[in-house]
């Protein structure tokens, strides 16, 4: 086991370098001139020169990159003399319409975005496992079809649709939950919670129609085997039969699935988060577009890297503890 975990690290730490490597690289070789963004219409050659060089623009772009790898555990100076201003590790660049290091941007906008993803997570995982047990127990009866048809008519729906309606209708048309911004929970417990449950459930309904299919596919595959008719044959109960063998077999692709989107919206639930105005990784996202501010690009798309790579790694792990034949590969 403990040489799974090591290979596993080591090719995580592999792919982090060369994703790294390639989305610097790409957005280091955009048409887009920083120095020009920055000055805006003022700009002479002899500003664009001083930004350059403030900022390193100016040297070659494996130098940039190198910069920007040190920077990312050493920290980093921009500029030089009484100009100069320290990043402090980890450095993923400075934001010059923002002005204000990249790291700082993300810092104050994962933990919103975290609470989005966490709480819808975990609703999804509940709701979609829940009634998709259910429709593989009932197969073939109006539990199993109005569950499969309700997850059908959900799973057809776009993120950005589901989010409108529940503004329409709860929010606007009945007025049973007013617009809240967002608030810390250790500020305000209840408004925390008023500002993101509806979020939670704009995420969670689109997957949840997907893991109900899902765990309903996998739960009768499981249930055919002959080791779950020898298992109630032996008068187990059959909670135990469902939830230690039938469910446990069948949760495979139920782990992976939920690792990478659970890592998705991580990286940002883009849509969700603009519906509803949360400030987020997201909705950053977005701004660092629509501004082309291209090191708040760079950075909050090597964050959606680093825990879609991460998420891979701890479904690595859970097939391990799943499964142990996988620990053998």
């Amino acid at each position: 086991m403990g040489a799974y975990i090591v290979r596993r690290l080591i090719a995580m730490a592999a792919m982090l370098i060369a994703m790294s490597m390639i989305v610097f690289l790409l957005f280091a070789v955009l048409p887009a001139d920083p120095a020009r963004l920055v000055c805006g219409k003022a700009c002479t050659p002899a500003i664009i020169a001083a930004i350059d060089h403030k900022y390193g623009y100016d040297d070659p772009i494996v130098v940039q990159y190198i910069d920007f790898a040190k920077g990312i555990f050493q920290g980093r100076t921009y500029g030089t003399g009484r100009a100069a201003f320290e990043c402090s590790a980890p450095c993923l660049g400075y934001s010059f319409n923002l002005n204000e290091d990249v790291t700082t941007l993300i810092v104050n906008t994962v933990p919103i975005t975290a609470q989005l993803a966490l709480g819808g997570f975990v609703l999804w995982l509940t709701i979609g496992v829940g009634v998709g047990i259910i429709a593989a127990l009932r197969r073939g009866k109006w539990q199993d079809r109005t569950i499969m048809g309700l997850a059908l008519v959900g799973y057809s729906f776009p993120s950005f649709f589901i989010a409108l309606l529940l503004v329409f209708f709860v929010q606007i048309k009945f007025g049973l939950l007013g617009f809240h911004q967002y608030t810390p929970f250790t500020e305000n417990p209840a408004e925390w919670f008023k500002s993101l449950i509806l979020p939670w459930i704009a995420v969670a309904l689109l997957f949840a129609a997907f893991y109900s299919r899902l765990t309903r596919n996998q739960m009768l595959e499981t249930l055919g085997e002959d080791y779950i008719r020898t298992a109630r044959a032996k008068g187990l109960r059959e909670r135990t039969v469902i939830g230690k063998h039938a469910l446990r077999a069948g949760l495979t692709p139920i782990v992976t699935a939920a690792g990478l989107d659970l890592a998705g919206l991580l990286g940002g639930a883009i849509v969700t988060e603009q519906v509803f105005a949360l400030p987020g990784l997201g909705r950053l996202s977005v701004q660092s577009v629509t501004t082309s501010d291209l090191p708040v690009i760079t950075g909050t798309v090597l964050v959606a890297a680093f825990f879609v790579i991460t998420a891979n790694l701890v479904v690595d792990l859970l097939y391990a503890v799943i499964d142990p034949r996988v620990r053998l590969a």
